[in-house]
Formats: structure tokens, sequence, C-alpha cells
């Protein structure tokens, strides 16, 4: 834009164009969301965490009475509640479906081992993987794409602002609690923690919202709850009590929400969140009894959340700890990779999924097919072993989950890697963990799982359907926990169930980069407090070794779906820019009493989200900024049409008369209020608008030379939408324009400036580009990708 450019002297125009000092043309960021199983580019919008308060909001506040407000705090703690409870059922549901439908599985084709029908017995085993494989397929690529995957970067996106389409819709719900069983229990290498995260986001969500109107389903007693940054509360404590549901961890489900999901975070929230993760405990200990009195069928006592995996008295000494820092070493770099990896093949299923859903069902069944024969060939490569005469359980183990399989070995023996592929992943663990059995195991057993579950693990995550990394993670760190225990055998005091705990924890450091959660997850999963020293060292070696390659694998996935993830930390190029060498114009505006034809353009014209609003000053040469007022209330405006025959000031007390707050409530999905749904007449066109009462007067406002990082740390620590630049010198225009989530985008940033960006398309191009407007890409549905990599930007 150059230095001189003219500006619109149409009083009743509103496109104001603002003059940007030495500004050059800027290329408009467009990353959006894409569903890795492929489906259509969505259009990505910001989160209104920010309260807009106004003079209708203010007054609107001070008109409530001490029983709603005592209302309001009820509500919160009763929401908390009932998230908890809700969660906890369905993560206990989760697991007694899986545990029966995948033991069913097991206990037919180990009848036909028996029966040395061995032919008959892989038919049945891939067939039944593959019927479930491809139910849970159709499932998700019919019904909701965007439950694929684990759930977990969607909704650490959301926490951080992002509003990424139909992540917590009812339907959405529904198939990532179906779809998980069902394609967990189809024996793939996939786990239901990250789907039960997503799980209890989207419960959190539905029930901020006040039901859904589509079915009937409203209550107005949670109308308080109808905006941006409520949900965003009631989400942070639905995904702690995920994590707490899936692992029995309440503690972790706190300290996993605040240390990976949520950008924001205050006390009371702590608070809230600690109250829902222990009601998922209670439930879940309530529940455990019922299953102890064996009503839970094949479940038996319950599957990992139920499970005191290491639960005895240890002691080590000095000389054990430097195996348990190579242990940390080891998991760093195997995390590493595995992220590395991970991404590549994401990268490749995502080219494959472009072409359709056939291809996306199709790669499905091909994993399931090829999954079924690793499993059931592979336990023919090991040797049968005598059965010890000390088990502390029937060996071999018939009929059901144990740590004994007999496959295809003669009686009194059983078939070690059988014992780890013939279970659940919940039970593979178990069996990995288990004390007193260093003899279990052999050394090339070990090996041999170590491998399948790293490469099984890569393959499976990407396919169209629910899908976690954390029991793939566990089990694979478990393994060459174990392998690594066995090569120093008698050269350490340590068990070799304690050594597949640690490489579980330092596998689940080098991948997901966390420490305190997944100290304290893993903590509560074994029930053994002695192991917080060894488990604290080998989680921080591990996490320092990963963290020199690449990221945790969570903000990957987020980057490759081409989420604008706000970091924590600014870039250090982002120091020597200011904020208008990034903000784009022109700028629309708005006047505190304007025609409705003028907003009615405005709002067709654009796809802004807010518009500053300004005021012509007798005092001064150039107008006054008043606020800020969001595209949203204007549509509202205009639906009620409370319009002025005549330019004059509405007073507050007239405003309420007209509108009340759940008229500006944020709404439901697929509720949002659309100017194209507004019918005016000429008449109406030609009215007045008075904005005052509804415009938000004390909007964020930087200066033009404060830098870019700093801008960053104030955008992404309050939860800003957007973020208004004024000029230095005051006898300029009163903005200079908007900041937006995209404006802090290194690529953006990046690719705007010239500097080294690799822009790579996987499809056809996106159709439509927005030129002026970074608020969000906003141009409908897009049929390609854009992958942008920052690999080489300096």
């Amino acid at each position: 834009m150059s230095e001189n450019a003219p500006e619109t002297q149409d009083t009743e125009s509103l496109f104001v164009p603002l003059i940007s000092h030495n500004q050059r043309s800027v290329t408009v960021n467009s990353t959006s969301q894409v569903a890795i199983i492929g489906a259509n580019v969505c259009p990505i919008e910001s989160l209104d965490y920010e309260i807009a308060e106004n003079d209708f909001f203010k007054q609107d506040w001070r008109t409530r009475g001490k029983f709603q407000i005592f209302q309001y705090v009820v509500m919160k703690w009763l929401l908390c509640f009932l998230i908890g409870g809700f969660v906890s059922l369905v993560g206990f549901f989760n697991n007694l479906a899986v545990e029966n439908i995948a033991g069913a599985k097991f206990v037919v084709t180990s009848n036909m081992m028996l029966s040395r029908r061995y032919g008959m017995a892989f038919l049945v085993f891939s067939v039944s993987n593959l019927v479930l494989t491809l139910f849970a397929a159709i499932l998700t690529a019919f019904i909701s794409p965007a439950a694929t995957g684990s759930g977990i970067p969607e909704v650490k996106a959301y926490l951080n602002g992002v509003d990424a389409p139909d992540i917590f819709s009812p339907r959405t719900l529904v198939v990532k609690i179906v779809g998980s069983i069902s394609a967990v229990s189809s024996s793939l290498l996939i786990g239901k923690a990250g789907p039960m995260v997503h799980t209890g986001s989207c419960i959190a969500s539905l029930f901020g919202q006040g039901g859904s109107r589509r079915y009937g389903l409203t209550w107005k007693w949670l109308r308080f709850f109808k905006n941006d940054r409520d949900r965003r509360d009631l989400v942070t404590c639905g995904s702690a009590a995920g994590i707490a549901a899936a692992f029995r961890a309440p503690v972790g489900g706190v300290l996993f929400a605040f240390e990976e999901m949520a950008s924001w975070w205050r006390s009371a929230l702590l608070w809230r969140a600690f109250f829902t993760t222990a009601v998922v405990a209670i439930v879940l200990r309530a529940l455990i009894d019922v299953c102890l009195s064996g009503k839970c069928g094949l479940f038996g006592k319950g599957g990992l959340i139920m499970f005191d995996a290491y639960s005895e008295n240890i002691s080590y000494h000095l000389a054990d700890v430097p195996p348990v820092l190579v242990l940390g070493v080891i998991g760093g770099i195997l995390g590493s990779l595995y992220n590395f990896l991970l991404t590549k093949v994401l990268r490749i299923y995502n080219f494959i999924y472009e072409k359709g859903i056939i291809y996306q069902i199709f790669v499905a069944c091909t994993i399931s097919i090829f999954t079924s024969c690793l499993l059931f060939g592979l336990p023919w490569l090991a040797s049968c072993q005598p059965c010890p005469p000390d088990a502390a359980e029937a060996c071999p183990t018939i009929g059901r989950s144990g740590n004994y399989k007999r496959f295809q070995c003669p009686h009194g023996h059983y078939n070690d890697l059988a014992s780890l592929i013939f279970n659940t992943n919940d039970d593979a663990i178990k069996n990995l963990f288990s004390k007193n059995t260093n003899a279990e195991f052999q050394l090339s057993t070990m090996l041999i799982f170590f491998i399948t579950c790293f490469i099984l693990s890569i393959f499976s995550y990407g396919i169209v359907a629910p899908a976690g990394l954390f029991v793939p993670a566990i089990v694979t760190g478990a393994s060459y926990g174990r392998f690594i225990a066995m090569l120093l055998d008698s050269h350490t005091n340590l068990g070799h169930g304690l050594y597949a705990v640690l490489g579980a924890a330092s596998f689940l450091g080098g991948s997901m980069r966390m420490t305190v959660s997944l100290c304290v997850i893993i903590l509560e999963l074994t029930n053994n407090l002695l192991l917080l020293p060894l488990i604290m060292m080998v989680l921080l070696v591990s996490k320092t070794v990963a963290d020199a390659f690449n990221g945790n694998i969570y903000d990957i996935i987020m980057k490759v779906k081409g989420f604008p993830y706000l970091e924590t930390h600014a870039e250090p190029y982002m120091r020597q820019l200011t904020v208008a060498d990034v903000v784009s114009g022109p700028l629309q505006l708005c006047h505190g009493i304007e025609k409705v034809g003028n907003i009615v353009h405005i709002l067709r014209t654009t796809r802004h989200h807010g518009f500053p609003v300004i005021d012509a000053s007798p005092d001064s040469e150039s107008p006054v900024l008043c606020g800020l007022i969001l595209r949203a209330h204007l549509i509202v405006l205009l639906k009620k049409k409370a319009f002025l025959s005549t330019p004059m000031r509405l007073g507050v007390d007239d405003a309420l008369k007209h509108f009340s707050a759940d008229d500006f409530a944020k709404k439901g999905l697929g509720n949002v209020d659309k100017i194209e749904d507004v019918e005016l007449t000429n008449e109406e066109m030609d009215m007045f608008l008075d904005l005052h009462p509804f415009t938000n007067a004390s909007p964020y406002t930087v200066v033009e030379t404060m830098s870019l990082a700093k801008a960053l740390t104030l955008f992404r620590e309050v939860g800003l939408r957007h973020l208004l630049v004024i000029p230095k010198i005051s006898s300029r225009a009163p903005v200079v324009g908007i900041l937006t989530r995209h404006d802090f985008m290194p690529e953006d940033i990046l690719g705007s400036w010239g500097l080294p960006l690799k822009i790579t398309y996987s499809g056809s191009r996106p159709s439509h580009v927005p030129t002026t407007s970074r608020d969000e890409y906003n141009s409908g549905t897009c049929r390609g990708r854009l992958i942008l990599d920052t690999s080489e930007r300096l």
C-alpha cells in the first residue's frame, strides 16, 4: 500500500482506507483447518473470549439481583458436576464395550486355535477386525469427519481461541464414542485416551450451549453461559475429565489440562477442574465395585483405568541411575523419530484422502488387513515356553485375558509374544508392567513387539476413525523398556516391570513433551509414589533430548491441519518488527450513528468480524475512536429493526427496552446469524442506527510503534480476537488498523516480507483468498490444503 493512498470522502460510505506508512503489499495468510482424513477445507474463525464491555452490557449486569448472581455461580459448579458424571459414565462404558467386544473375538479365535483350526481362526480374527474397522471408518467418513484422530489438537486449538467447525457437535460426540469403541476393539494399535479428551470437551461444550435447538433440547436456565469465555472454562474442565476417566487419574487430568491444553488459566478454573475430576474418580470407584461383583462380563475387574500396574515396594541405588538416564536419552530420540515419521505418514494419507471418501475407507481397510496378518503371523516366530511352576495365575490362559496365551503351543506351554498381541492394549500394558515376571518374556519377543508397535502405531493413527496416541505410546515405550532391562539383566537391581514403566514414561516424554502431568498420570496409574524420582528424571531427560529435534506431537498435528495456533513465545525476529509493519488495510469503519444501508453494505461485502466505531469531534481535526463493535452484534441490531428515522443518540434505557441480554448471547452450533438472512425494505435502509450503547468502549489498543513480540504476548495472554492499532501522532486517523490472529502467524509474516518460505500445495489451490481481511479465512469451502513449511525461514 502506498504512503499517499487516497482516502474516500463519501460521508455515507464506511469504506475508509487508512494510510499505512512504509508498508508494502502483504500476502494474506490462508491457513485453515484441514481434517487429515480428507474432509473439505473449512473456514477458521476466532473466538470472542474478550467481554464486550459496552453500555448495554454494563447496565444489564447492574440490573441483575443477588439471586441471579447466586444462580450463575451455582450453575457453574453444577455443570462441572454433570460433566464429571457424564464423562465418567462414558469412560466406563467405553472400557466395558472394548473389553467385551475384543474379548469375545479373542475367545473365539483362541478356541479355534486350541482345536487346531488355524485357518478358520485367522479368518475369524481378520474378518472381525476388518468389520469393526470398516464400521468405524464409514461412520466417521460419512457422518462426522471431525471425529477423526485423537481430538486433542482440535480441543487445544479451541482453548487457544480457534473455532474449528463441527468439532463439538452432537454427531461428533456420538461418532467419537461409537467409532472409538469399534476402532479400538479391532486390534488396531490405537488408544482411547485422546478420544476421551475430545468426548469430555464435547459434553462440556454441549452443556455450555444450553442444549440443541435443532433437536428441541434447550434450557433457558443456562443462558448465562452462552458466551465463549464460560464455554472455554467448561471445555477445559471437560478435557481434564477426559484424561481422568481414561486413566483414573484425577490430579493428572487437572495437570494435563493446565500443562498441555489450556492457553489461559486462573485459580477459580483450577478449583472447578479439580472438582470435575474428583467427581470422575468417585463415580469410577463406584463402578469398579459393580465389576468386582462379576457383572461386567469379560471386562472382569476392569481395564487399564482400574488397574494398579506396579504397586510394590522397590529399592534402587546410585548405580541404577545411569541406566535410567540412558533410558531417558533413548526415549527422547525414539519419541522425536516417532513424531517425524508420523508427520510424514499423515501428509501421505492426506494426499491420498483428497481423492475421495472411497480412498479413505480403502486405506483404513488396508491397514486393518495388514495389522491382522502381522498380529496373527508374528507369534508363530516365537518359541513356546514352559509354564512356570510358581505362576500367579493359570497357565496357559484359556478363554480370557492373561499373561500366558497358549496359541499354537502344546499343553503346559505358552507363547509369550501371543500373550502381548492376543490381548487388548490395556491387557498388554498389564503384562508388561507386571512385577516378578523377569523370566516370562524372551529378548527376541520384546524386540519384535517393540518394532511392531512402533510401526503399527504410526500407520494406524491417520486412518479415518477416532484414534488416540497415549496408549500406543505407553505400549511402545514399555516394550523397549523391558528390552533394555533384559539387556542389563543382572547389572541392575530394578525389575523388568519397573523398566517397562520408565520406558513408557520416556517415550511419552519424548513424543508429547509433557513432564508434570505425565509424571502424575503414571504415578496414579501405577499407584506407587516410590517411582517419583525415577519418573521425574526420565521425563526431564527424554523431553530435553527430544526438544533438540522437533516439537511435541500435538503441536505438529495442529500445524499439519492448519490451525492458527498462537505459541507461548515470540519468534526472535518479531522483536525487530513493529505492529505497523504487519497491519493491513483498508480498514472498515462505522460511525457512532450510522445509516442502515451503509451497515448492510459493509456486512455483505466484507467478512470482517470487528469494526472500529468513530465519532466526529468538534474540538479535534480527526475523528475520535469510540470503540469496537462486533459483526454478530450488528446483525442482531438489524434483525430487531430498532431503527431511528433521524440521526439521534439512543439512551441506554431505551436500548434496554428494545433488547435483552439473550439477544446478544452466543448461539450454539449451526445457529449463527448471517446478514443474508436479514430482509430490509428501501425505507428501512435509509434509516439510522445508534451504535453507541452496543460499542465496546474499552477495546484493547496498542500504539503502532509497539514491537510485534510484545503485541503477541498481550494478544495471547488476554485471549483477544481483535487488537486495535492506534497512531503515535494524534492528528492522524484514530485507528491505523486491526491485528488479528493471522497477523501473528510466522508463515504469514515471513511470506509477506519475502523471507525464505517454502509453500507446497497438495491438491488444488484454494479457490478464494481474501484481499482485505486477515481476521479469518472465511471465503467458503475449498478443496485444497496449503502446507506451510517454515523450516527454511531464516
